[in-house]
């Protein structure tokens, strides 16, 4: 198996991953024929997910995160689980993510660079107060910190910037590694998507079960889950 051996002879893997790594964990993705993109609400997911609509459209909002975006039940799945054996081995330099689900973390992953935040941290805009993902799946209507203040998700909406840390994290671990593994991604999110471009080391490899413009740069492309692939990695 060429990926086998491209990880055995490799000692500063990255793997940068979308939607596509948790879908083995029965969370949907955003654009396949089953995305969520392509389900029928009052308004387009872009729309109920942007931070305008968060803070006009407030409890409407939270009746789609709820019901959509807090996949509380999903376990981690092979890839996650190979993912946090290969950094406990000293292979996987970090997790670079799209995703906001929290898995990689709960695999045993601890270099996890989330692009796009996370469901599990959530904090009262007035005083900073953190609050779990189960309290605001917890809630009804709009979820309200003790002090009154509105609890706001710590996620990327659209609209607002990445984190700078996390962004220069993710950017400096991506051109150390000698290989680079982009998986379950339409490479169609920016400025995300563009990080890539900065990889600089040897082998470059995609797992994605569709094509997507960096097919042509990379030295190995497989057409399978992402999972499948990972879960049959000896480490």
């Amino acid at each position: 198996m060429i990926l086998q051996e491209l990880i055995d002879s490799s000692n500063r893997i990255v793997f940068f991953g979308g939607a596509g790594v948790s879908t083995e964990s029965g969370i949907p993705d955003f654009r396949s024929e089953d995305g969520l993109y392509r389900m029928k609400y009052a308004y387009p997911p872009e729309t109920m997910l942007s931070s305008g609509f968060f803070f006009s459209h407030t409890e409407e909002f939270y009746g789609f995160y709820r019901d959509k975006m807090l996949p509380l039940w999903a376990k981690p799945n092979a890839a996650h689980k190979k993912l946090a054996e290969l950094e406990a081995k000293g292979k996987l330099l970090a997790v670079v993510t799209q995703n906001i689900d929290g898995l990689h973390q709960a695999a045993g992953s601890k270099n996890v660079f989330e692009l796009h935040g996370s469901i599990h941290r959530n904090y009262c805009l007035k005083c900073h107060k953190f609050h779990t993902a189960e309290e605001i799946a917890a809630s009804e209507g709009v979820p309200r910190c003790e002090c009154g203040g509105l609890i706001k998700p710590d996620v990327v909406l659209y609209g607002e910037p990445l984190d700078g840390d996390t962004v220069e994290g993710a950017v400096d671990a991506i051109a150390q590694a000698d290989l680079l593994i982009v998986a379950g991604t339409s490479l169609t999110v920016y400025p995300a998507a563009g990080f890539v471009d900065v990889f600089r080391g040897r082998h470059l490899v995609l797992i994605n079960k569709s094509e997507t413009a960096l097919d042509g740069r990379c030295e190995l492309v497989i057409r399978e889950s992402v999972g499948k692939v990972l879960g049959e990695i000896k480490v």
